[in-house]
């Protein structure tokens, strides 16, 4: 039998990961894998990250990595973006000056538990993990504030992911108000990090776009509330 009949069988027994890689990985994916099969409503994605991790520290072998490897060159850029525009029903100065108070973030962000205002610029936050699995907390600070016009934000050195966001505020008149979302992150842990970010980025994604919706509904139902 030709040699070249078992090249598929060999390329997925060559190593492809390292030793410290391996063991954030088996202990990664065991923790997720246990911690999604446990739960009364199994999380579908939590599980398949889970056993993805395991099967990476357990093999020394990663199917992603070779390819994220190979395209290296062609990528500009680790971050991640995620874009929202929408329009909402309130006063543009009303819609910034609720933002700005960043403690009112929790009330429509559902992955964010409390955000800690330390003075007028640094804050402290603190977020589910993904998946819902643990909890992350970093300081971040306001980088560009127009008052009605724009928002801007990004985490401090020492972050467990590296982040950035901001929104703009347009007044589209008759009491309407368009909002311009940016959120970014960088993916943590190098090439492993760029292989669980594609895999958990529609699910942020969907987190991030639910949450900009609560925000629409949160500020139009609540003005009907308070008449």
């Amino acid at each position: 039998m030709k040699k070249d009949a078992y090249s598929p069988l060999l390329r997925y027994q060559k190593m492809n990961v390292g030793t410290t890689e391996r063991i954030i990985s088996a202990f990664g994916g065991s923790f997720l894998l246990i911690d999604a099969l446990v739960k009364r409503n199994i999380n579908p994605l939590e599980a398949l990250v889970g056993s993805y991790m395991l099967f990476r520290g357990a093999a020394g072998y990663c199917p992603l990595h070779s390819a994220l490897e190979s395209n290296a060159a062609h990528e500009h850029s680790d971050n991640i973006n995620i874009k929202v525009d929408l329009a909402v029903k309130r006063p543009t100065q009303e819609l910034y000056e609720f933002w700005r108070k960043l403690e009112n973030l929790p009330l429509f962000m559902s992955h964010i538990q409390s955000v800690e205002q330390l003075d007028h610029h640094t804050s402290v936050w603190k977020a589910t993990g993904p998946g819902g699995v643990g909890t992350l907390k970093w300081k971040a600070e306001i980088v560009k504030d127009e008052p009605g016009r724009l928002l801007g934000w990004r985490s401090l050195p020492g972050a467990p992911i590296v982040n950035a966001g901001k929104v703009e505020f347009q007044d589209l008149g008759n009491n309407y108000t368009r909002l311009h979302v940016v959120i970014s992150y960088k993916a943590p842990l190098g090439v492993p990090g760029k292989e669980l970010s594609r895999l958990f980025n529609p699910m942020f994604r969907d987190m991030v776009m639910k949450d900009i919706l609560n925000f629409k509904d949160y500020m139009e139902v609540r003005q009907i509330s308070l008449n």
